[in-house]
């Protein structure tokens, strides 16, 4: 049977916000009051600004097929791969952005104080690379997601240009299996973020 009305879509569109923390940072509690996440990111959790044209969320499996001779349709598919990644390019261009995509980790000095400050920032050794975890928040509060563990992986290409043109940092953090085994989690508040009767 036709239903009689089309509900109202619930659409995210909003960038959000955007936010690092060292590998086995305490999460959110996720708590929510009036539909909305009102529990703040704990310590550990740094805000990473702006962004050229938001974030971008990715998640897929790859499957094949067992098949018979006896059977032309396949008789089970299996997944066999999985990949995530979380994508975004930093607007905010100082030294410790540019650590994080370069997976730096203590790969930043820095000497004087205040205004002769020098700060240095180099790649890491290859195979000393430093994991993280990833976290994004909608600006509504409604939405938040978690990446586990993370490695950058895009190349970090940067554009010097005139104005309006401006410089900034791409960065592509790709999922791997955490202690936990889940690489990330979806959360939402309230009951609309369920979607309602369609389970």
């Amino acid at each position: 049977m036709a239903p009689t009305a089309i509900a109202t879509p619930q659409v995210l569109t909003d960038p959000g916000y955007l936010f690092w923390a060292p590998l086995a940072t305490v999460e959110p509690t996720h708590t929510s009051t009036a539909s909305k996440f009102s529990d703040a990111w704990p310590v550990g959790w740094v805000p990473l600004g702006a962004t050229t044209d938001g974030t971008e969320f990715s998640y897929a499996i790859k499957v094949d097929q067992i098949e018979v001779a006896e059977f032309l349709d396949p008789i089970k598919i299996v997944t066999t791969e999985r990949s995530g990644s979380i994508t975004f390019n930093l607007t905010d261009f100082t030294a410790k952005r540019l650590q994080l995509a370069l997976n730096g980790g203590a790969t930043m000095s820095s000497t004087g104080t205040a205004a002769t400050t020098i700060t240095t920032v180099s790649p890491p050794v290859p195979g000393s690379e430093a994991r993280c975890m990833i976290g994004w928040e909608a600006l509504d509060n409604t939405v938040r997601l978690i990446a586990r563990q993370t490695l950058q992986s895009s190349e970090v290409k940067v554009l010097f240009a005139k104005s309006p043109k401006f410089s900034d940092i791409p960065c592509t953090f790709d999922f791997e299996v955490p202690p936990t085994l889940t690489p990330f989690s979806a959360y939402f508040a309230g009951v609309a973020g369920t979607g309602g009767g369609r389970g």
